[in-house]
């Protein structure tokens, strides 16, 4: 639950309601009414208006910032990891998790059982 006075941005108009999308605004009231949709009333001093908004059309501004900071990270160590080559960087921002040692080849003689064992054991994660 947003507190009163905090800075929103306008992240979706999922009623069409034609809110402004992308525009910042102040929290200014709740709604109360059980029966009714909308959570806050916003308003937005760029177009001095005021809007009923449900809880999920708006998001506060700092988390939006936050979240745009944390892309643009990842795109630049992307973009390290491309550059310098580095395939294990690559894979675990990518993936989220390291690269798989590559298995080393051995030349002694597996026993089918153990040969079926680690088949199955492969084939079950």
């Amino acid at each position: 639950m947003f507190r009163l006075g905090q800075r929103v941005v306008f992240v979706n108009d999922s009623f069409e309601l034609h809110f402004p999308v992308g525009e910042s605004g102040y929290i200014i009231a709740y709604d109360r009414n059980a029966d009714n949709v909308f959570d806050y009333v916003v308003r937005v001093p760029r177009l001095n208006k005021h809007f009923f908004v449900p809880a999920v059309d708006i998001e506060l501004e700092e988390i939006l910032l936050q979240q745009e900071a944390e892309q643009v990270e990842r795109e630049a160590l992307i973009d390290y990891a491309l550059v310098t080559k580095n395939e294990e960087l690559f894979r675990f921002i990518m993936n989220g998790e390291m690269a798989e040692p590559t298995p080393e080849i051995s030349n002694e003689v597996q026993s089918r059982e153990d040969f079926i064992k680690q088949i199955n054991l492969k084939a079950w994660i």
